[in-house]
């Protein structure tokens, strides 16, 4: 398949992500799937059993299994290239945790807007959001996701809201639940889009996007891992990868 465009190097800077399809094969995502299915201890053919509206499943942290082989993938290896640049990222061996989205009338509390913590802060404990980053957001789809399937929400462009929001605070940063209502009110005005896809397709998020759950208003079970990819460096607006341009435009340069 062909490399990614210039035009979709651009489009990354200014919606704040990239849709890479089949980023690893569809039979692998498939395979993960069914890993999960067992491990959570519930089957696709016996709906009576979806008790709760969000289960997290945990792959096999080994990394040998269908879950490594995703993360190996030569085409997301190739697409993270372009976007935080070549020895920008630090490999995973396994896709993480991952939470499985059931149709449900009840609401899991998890669904409002913000951006992943991203910096230990300065007493060291995960909890802050900083505009000098430490990873990338990255959606694994492991099943197929449609409009009604709970597929992440989208606020394309809001990555650039965030580093107006975050600049005046410097290396500190925000605390994380101080962060969302901010960043919520900051980026409403974005046009909304969805992480829809086939198993196999994957979002490159940047660590601004602001992004949101919600409830599953389909039939079938959404997989989806949610997962950072750390970057070698704390992002820094002088570099010239995507990510960094992408920082530089929201801070007006």
């Amino acid at each position: 398949m062909a490399a990614f465009s210039e035009t979709d190097l651009d489009r990354f800077v200014s919606d704040g992500f990239l849709k890479v399809e089949e980023a690893f094969p569809r039979q692998t995502g498939d395979r993960i799937r069914q890993q999960l299915w067992r491990q959570i201890g519930l089957s696709p053919d016996r709906p009576e059993d979806w008790r709760r509206p969000v289960v997290w499943a945990a792959p096999d942290p080994t990394g040998q299994g269908p879950s490594g082989e995703a993360m190996r993938s030569p085409r997301l290896a190739e697409a993270l290239d372009l976007i935080a640049g070549k020895g920008g990222w630090e490999p995973r061996g396994t896709i993480g945790n991952t939470p499985v989205r059931f149709p449900h009338p009840s609401d899991a509390g998890d669904t409002g807007w913000h951006i992943d913590q991203n910096d230990p802060g300065p007493a060291g404990a995960w909890g802050t959001v900083t505009l000098r980053s430490r990873t990338m957001l990255v959606l694994v789809l492991l099943s197929e996701v449609g409009p009604d399937d709970a597929p992440t929400r989208i606020r394309a462009g809001s990555h650039l809201d965030t580093a107006r929001v975050l600049e005046p605070h410097g290396e500190q940063g925000l605390e994380f639940f101080a962060s969302g209502p901010l960043l919520d009110e900051a980026s409403a005005h974005r046009p909304e889009t969805y992480a829809t896809g086939l198993p196999g397709d994957v979002y490159l998020c940047h660590p601004h996007l602001v992004h949101a759950a919600q409830p599953h208003h389909g039939t079938r079970p959404r997989f989806m891992s949610q997962i950072p990819f750390f970057l070698t460096d704390p992002l820094a607006p002088g570099d010239a990868t995507p990510l960094a341009r992408a920082v530089r435009l929201g801070l007006g340069g």
